[in-house]
């Protein structure tokens, strides 16, 4: 007898469909969430630094080095040239205003010396000559004055008495007018020899005027070269330190060559070499501090030089109330150059993560510490330890502040310890 064979419900063949069916909806299923959910990675938070937003005090300021120097610096140059002949004192030693340092000798310097001397001396033989012959002719011009007055003396009681006597008819006209004509002829002589005496007077009083005026000449040029001769012998010019002295016994030095350098030990002063990026905003005035034997000293900038070589500047500055204690010539300092005053502000602690941010992002811890997310920010000033928060963050936030460099483009860190 036949028997009814029921139909299976679930064969083989419809079990693999269905399953091929499912194992394709779980691939779209987990590729639509892969794709349009937040890129996420394993961070491990031993590798990284979190740091803490907070609010406090903030200071824009930069590290600088600078070098210890005199406050005042006397330049040492030979003001003629010559041979060293002698060093009197050495270098580093403390020297008083015109004490004698090194001796110099310049054959050619002297002989000129001693044919200017000779020249003055000759000069003034010759004046003293010409004033004696002056005064002889002026002598002589005055003996022939008197005579002179004694002619016209007698001409005048001659022609007086005449005059008399032609008037009483003693005399003629002719003995008159001869008596006459010898008195108009002295007096006109005593005209014409005191004109000539005094054109002697005034001739001889401009010759020795010349004459004294060229003698000065000579005498100020005697004077100079004795200065140029005394010169030689190189003087201190200020009380202070000798330093940097470049002369050895027999060594030959130019005229206005460096010979060395004098410091004024009144005082210090700091040389600071600083990037040509802060030229436009570092002035005179500014403040800075720095350490010294565990003590911090202020400074303030005094003098700004513009000149720009190789990328940096220079600015003088002065230590305020107090110079450290046993700082030496030449010692480099480690100062800090506030760029603006202090003030309260947000602050994030510097890291890595800047160089690929540049500030406008930052991954912020979750509260529950897990994950980090990505949050746009800004930041502002900076120094060397903080960045001035001014929008995005609040105090008590916590940062990924190590560098993104592995991250790429990644939304969200979870962070595993």
């Amino acid at each position: 007898m036949d028997r009814k064979i029921e139909k299976k419900t679930w064969t083989r063949k419809r079990i693999l469909t269905l399953t091929g069916i499912v194992a394709l909806a779980v691939l779209i299923g987990s590729s639509i969430m892969l794709t349009s959910g937040k890129s996420k990675l394993n961070v491990d938070t031993e590798r990284i630094t979190i740091s803490e937003v907070k609010k406090g005090a903030f200071q824009e300021f930069i590290p600088v080095n600078g070098v210890v120097l005199p406050v005042t610096t006397i330049y040492l140059d030979a003001m003629e040239g010559g041979r060293v002949e002698e060093k009197l004192v050495e270098d580093g030693a403390v020297v008083a205003k015109g004490q004698p340092i090194l001796r110099l000798s310049n054959t050619d310097l002297e002989l000129s010396l001693v044919n200017q001397q000779t020249s003055v001396y000759n000069l003034l033989t010759q004046m003293q000559i010409a004033r004696n012959a002056a005064q002889q002719n002026t002598t002589t011009k005055l003996n022939q004055m008197t005579d002179v007055d004694n002619a016209l003396k007698e001409a005048r009681r001659i022609y007086e008495l005449n005059k008399t006597l032609y008037e009483q008819k003693a005399i003629g006209l002719q003995e008159f007018k001869q008596s006459e004509n010898s008195y108009n002829y002295q007096l006109e002589k005593k005209k014409l020899t005191e004109q000539i005496l005094n054109q002697d007077k005034s001739s001889n009083s401009q010759q020795i005027a010349q004459a004294q005026q060229s003698y000065n000449g000579s005498q100020t040029a005697l004077n100079v070269m004795r200065k140029k001769v005394g010169d030689l012998i190189v003087r201190a010019p200020i009380n202070g330190q000798l330093t940097s002295l470049d002369a050895e016994i027999g060594q030959s030095k130019n005229k206005g060559e460096r010979l060395g350098q004098i410091d004024v030990l009144s005082g210090y002063k700091v040389r600071v070499d600083i990037d040509e990026h802060y030229l436009s905003r570092v002035v005179i005035g500014l403040m800075a501090e720095t350490s010294f034997a565990g003590k911090t000293y202020k400074l303030k900038i005094n003098k700004v030089y513009t000149q720009v070589t190789a990328g940096r500047f220079q600015v003088d500055m002065q230590f305020v109330d107090a110079v450290p204690d046993g700082i030496r010539r030449g010692q480099t300092m480690q100062i800090r150059l506030a760029l603006s005053d202090e003030t309260q502000a947000l602050l994030l602690a510097k890291g890595g993560f800047y160089q690929q941010t540049g500030g406008n992002w930052v991954f912020k811890v979750s509260n529950n510490g897990g994950t980090a997310f990505r949050t746009d920010v800004q930041l502002g000033r900076q120094n060397p330890d903080y960045y001035e928060v001014l929008s995005g963050l609040q105090p008590g936030d916590k940062i990924v502040t190590s560098s993104y460099e592995n991250y790429g483009t990644m939304q969200e860190l979870v962070l595993k310890k």
